[in-house]
């Protein structure tokens, strides 16, 4: 996971920008009176994210008791994410946080779309509440799409509240076959409370990053296995194992729990695989 900053937009503001142009009176009315509302559950989710308790956040069918889960859900389906809303501004913002346009939740792919970290059907009145939009890849989006936390260890990780980047935690060992493959995992460190490395292996899990990895690291092995083959020939094992340590340390230098990282170090670390088992 990316760690990003915290997007500076209140939930009030998005929420006003969004509905600034309704014309239906009774709707508009409905609406602007449910302004305080949206502002709490986005000073709620602040609050129970800091702590790693969103689980304890209610589900709720109406906003302001007179806002249905529908109508708010359309505040953000053709008030904000639609191109040309009053909202799409603060969409498109939302949408560029992410270093590089890479989704902060796998790490790998484009972001293309903003994910509700807590589902919207679900939790209506943080529909488009900043905190809880986060830019991400199709794929993460869906593979998250009804996930709801029971419990601490339940919460997938989240770019603007928790940060995983400073010890090393993604690990991968080479799987001894032709062609050669991955298995990437997680190992907690030592020094994680047991409730974070729970979320960690939920996360990985849940979006199926083991297998998105493992899948980059064969094609990337694809692309080099003909440089390997010379050389093995002028070097033999040694020099193979060399190449594969400098992409690691290299790699390392980029992002210490990137998936290129932890394949160049599993393929320098098995005899095996730098003694012509890349063929």
């Amino acid at each position: 996971m990316i760690k990003l900053t915290r997007p500076g937009h209140s939930a009030a503001v998005t929420f006003a920008a969004c509905i600034s142009r309704v014309q239906d009176a009774e709707l508009r009315e409905r609406l602007v009176g449910a302004t305080q509302a949206v502002a709490n559950a986005s000073a709620e989710f602040d609050r129970a994210a800091t702590r790693n308790r969103l689980y304890s956040i209610a589900r709720e069918a109406m906003v302001g008791g007179s806002v249905t889960r529908s109508e708010m859900e359309a505040v953000y389906t053709q008030r904000m994410a639609k191109k040309g809303a009053p909202g799409r501004e603060i969409y498109d913002h939302l949408l560029t946080r992410a270093p590089q346009g890479k989704c902060p939740l796998c790490a790998h792919r484009n972001v293309s779309t903003l994910d509700h970290h807590l589902p919207k059907a679900h939790y209506p009145a943080l529909a488009v509440a900043p905190l809880n939009l986060v830019p991400a890849c199709g794929d993460c989006n869906k593979s998250k799409l009804a996930v709801v936390p029971t419990n601490s260890s339940e919460e997938m990780l989240h770019p603007y509240f928790d940060d995983i980047d400073g010890p090393r935690w993604l690990f991968a060992e080479v799987i001894e076959e032709r062609p050669a493959a991955l298995r990437f995992f997680v190992n907690a460190p030592g020094q994680w409370a047991l409730v974070l490395a729970a979320r960690v292996q939920r996360h990985f899990e849940v979006l199926g990053l083991g297998q998105l990895y493992a899948a980059q690291a064969a094609d990337e092995l694809l692309n080099i296995r003909h440089q390997l083959q010379g050389l093995h020939a002028e070097g033999g094992r040694e020099l193979v194992q060399a190449e594969m340590q400098e992409r690691a340390d290299s790699c390392r230098e980029a992002r210490q729990n990137g998936w290129r990282t932890a394949t160049f170090e599993a393929f320098a670390a098995n005899a095996w695989f730098c003694d012509g088992g890349f063929a």
